[in-house]
């Protein structure tokens, strides 16, 4: 078997991994801080990738826009999910998970539909700039100058989320969010609007991952529920409330995918499925996660 090839698929696993991290650690974090399970955290996602797609253009006529394009879809997205959260999440963070996965599935479908209204039904593509885009040569082979970029995204979003979790206050209030709520609130602080914080910050990172996977795939609507199944076996793995286990996760969907296409490609879909059983066998609270008390 071809080395350099097996190197370019693992290459192409951990670029998956790059996205799948970015939109799991938002979707991971909201459980972690307030216990919700937001079925609706895909539609961000879809929303990034459509705005980047709307700000670029098909043609590329605008791709000069692509950087301005990331941070317009990241920030749109996010200031999105702030009203989602003071509208509808703030009503259901007390409930149970029924009612919440009742709650998102129909805001799921709310914004599902007001995306195909305000976008249509169509295919968008969006062209990357000149200098991310073409092809870098490794050994022989080629591999998308892009997949560099997006797992140097991902890595950037990891250290982000370590240092903000691990150096400041409001990072200490959202651990302690995860610990002990309600000590937290006797202690003075704001709980709801911690809530809308951390609801925000997971907004905006499945906004992000959705605006700098846009050039990799046709963005198109259902990518909602696509990337939703993948970012919740992400999440299950690594431990629901842990990003260092939303990394880890990502990672091994990635190079689990990867290589189901390079030995077995027409069972390769079922091989993250197959990962996510593993682990919950061995560790039904996933990698890094905590039983629930």
């Amino acid at each position: 078997m071809d080395v350099g090839n097996i190197a370019i698929q693992l290459l192409s696993g951990l670029t998956v991994a790059g996205y799948l991290f970015i939109v799991s650690a938002g979707l991971t974090l909201a459980f972690g801080a307030m216990r919700l399970i937001n079925i609706a955290h895909g539609s961000y996602y879809m929303y990034g990738a459509f705005i980047v797609a709307v700000i670029v253009g098909s043609t590329g006529a605008h791709v000069d826009r692509f950087w301005l394009a990331l941070i317009v879809a990241a920030l749109i997205v996010a200031a999105i999910g702030a009203a989602t959260d003071l509208i509808v999440m703030q009503r259901i963070y007390n409930k149970e998970h029924l009612t919440q996965l009742l709650a998102t599935f129909g805001l799921l479908y709310v914004f599902a539909d007001v995306a195909l209204q305000i976008w249509g039904g169509g295919f968008r593509s969006v062209r990357p700039p000149g200098v991310i885009a073409g092809q870098v040569r490794l050994g022989g082979h080629s591999f998308p100058a892009y997949d560099f970029f997006v797992m140097g995204v991902a890595i950037a979003v990891g250290i982000a989320m370590w240092l903000l979790l691990q150096r400041t206050r409001l990072g200490w209030r959202i651990r302690a969010a995860v610990e002990d709520p309600e000590l937290l609130s006797v202690m003075g602080t704001n709980v709801p609007r911690l809530a809308t914080t951390v609801f925000t910050l997971g907004a905006l990172l499945a906004g992000l991952a959705g605006a700098v996977v846009a050039p990799l795939i046709s963005v198109a609507p259902g990518l909602d529920t696509s990337i939703l199944v993948q970012a919740f076996i992400v999440a299950v793995i690594g431990g629901l409330g842990s990003i260092a286990g939303a990394a880890i996760g990502a990672i091994i969907i990635g190079l689990f995918q990867a290589l189901g296409v390079l030995w077995v490609p027409t069972w390769s879909s079922a091989f993250i499925y197959i990962a996510m059983i593993i682990v919950l066998v061995v560790r039904p609270w996933g990698l890094l996660g905590v039983p629930e008390r």
